[in-house]
């Protein structure tokens, strides 16, 4: 992972989840996206090895498009790391201009909530200083309250970028270097994105696979990323449904100037 207190705290959201910005071999700010604590079962079939139905280019932009077009969903995501003994997990509900995610990883617990005028984020000490990267002196001094960003500026956008529908999107490979299978899960017939992210010198490879429904709507269903190094998992689910961000109440938040 990143040293933290050599970026900017509105990066160090995004070092919980460096499988993540491996995975399509660019680092990101987002995927606050987030995540999760939901027992995903991803069964692979017999049939992985069966002749591709459609093209990755294809899949790949109606799988975009389905996004956008349902607007909110709800992310479950889960990150082993065997070297490490670390569990990392993000519980998140994205919308299209709003968004709300909490962030675990073994004590650490970080919550992040975006609405149409402010992003506010809120944590415990330990979460407050390894996951989102402020010193131990503002970590006391924040307390209990929000840091809080107003609408316009760079780290608002950066934030909600990571709780709305782009932290999505951008678990999206690019086609090239893609190949389509399809798997069945639990009776159901999947088209499943897989690519690999090459090693380097300081990341190992990483293998994925990104599941899509092949009904009318191709929403993905459940991505896995595994390297040497442990496995990710993210769940999507209740595509379309409202989510409700409630800003903290009155005197529960501190502007980020303050800090």
């Amino acid at each position: 992972m990143r040293n933290v207190r050599s970026t900017s705290r509105v990066d160090a959201l995004t070092d919980v989840r460096t499988i993540l910005e491996r995975r399509n071999g660019r680092l990101r700010v987002g995927a606050l996206v987030l995540g999760l604590l939901a027992t995903a079962l991803f069964v692979f079939s017999a049939t992985a090895g069966a002749a591709n139905v459609v093209s990755a280019s294809s899949l790949i932009k109606a799988t975009d498009a389905a996004i956008t077009k349902a607007g909110s969903a709800h992310v479950d995501f889960v990150a082993h790391s065997s070297s490490a003994s670390r569990t990392e997990t993000i519980l998140a509900d994205v919308g299209t201009n709003s968004g709300k995610e909490l962030v675990s990883s073994n004590k650490a617990v970080l919550s992040v909530e975006v609405t149409t005028t402010d992003a506010y984020v809120e944590g415990n000490a330990l979460g407050l200083t390894t996951l989102f990267g402020l010193s131990s002196a503002d970590a006391k001094k924040l307390g209990h309250k929000w840091e809080v960003w107003k609408s316009g500026t760079s780290k608002y956008r950066a934030i909600k970028a990571d709780v709305t529908l782009p932290s999505i999107t951008g678990l999206l490979p690019k086609a090239k270097g893609t190949n389509v299978s399809t798997d069945v899960v639990d009776g159901t017939t999947y088209d499943v994105l897989n690519w690999t992210v090459a090693a380097t010198k300081s990341t190992p490879k990483v293998t994925n696979k990104f599941n899509v429904s092949t009904g009318a709507m191709t929403l993905p269903t459940t991505e896995v990323s595994t390297d040497s190094e442990g496995t990710a998992t993210s769940t999507l689910s209740d595509w379309g449904e409202p989510i409700s961000v409630t800003a903290p109440p009155p005197g529960s938040t501190m502007a980020s100037s303050k800090l």
